[in-house]
């Protein structure tokens, strides 16, 4: 009698699991509203919009007032609603992530897109999120340990007592 090798086995249950693997992957990745356990649905998010400074500006409903023009940047002041923001965009994916990583030192609210960021309050960027997808990015303002103006730091999460 004949008797497969055992390694036909474990490649044959290999590729089943594969295959499994893949359907699960693609019904995990649907774009039917995800539910929320409390029998809401989820809409998907929006994809981030692409474009250069003034394509950007405009899905955003901004004249851009342009401040910076250079090789590694462009950015610009923008007011939507009566709502100011600033909208830059960047050159290199790198250089987008070291602008992001060193504004984040001041605090602040962040929208942020492939090769683009706007920076407004809260309310301002949950709002451009709706015309322009892309993800939502906070920080807390760092503390120098200092005021710099003589004032009290009583009550600062920072400073202690005793």
């Amino acid at each position: 009698m004949v008797t497969e090798p055992e390694w036909r086995h474990v490649r044959r249950d290999g590729a089943t699991a594969l295959v499994l693997a893949g359907i699960l992957l693609l019904t995990g990745c649907s774009s039917e509203p995800a539910e929320d356990g409390g029998g809401q649905g989820r809409p998907t998010p929006k994809p981030a919009a692409t474009g250069t400074l003034e394509e950007l500006a405009k899905k955003a409903g901004c004249d851009p007032n342009v401040q910076t023009d250079a090789a590694e940047l462009r950015q610009a002041n923008c007011k939507t609603s009566g709502r100011r923001y600033v909208l830059t965009t960047f050159a290199t994916d790198r250089g987008q992530r070291e602008w992001i990583n060193e504004a984040k030192d001041y605090g602040g609210s962040y929208l942020v897109g492939r090769r683009w960021v706007a920076v407004g309050e809260p309310d301002v960027v949950a709002a451009l999120r709706g015309r322009l997808g892309g993800t939502v990015e906070t920080a807390s303002p760092h503390h120098s340990g200092t005021s710099g103006g003589g004032g009290s730091e009583d009550g600062h999460s920072g400073h202690h007592t005793s």
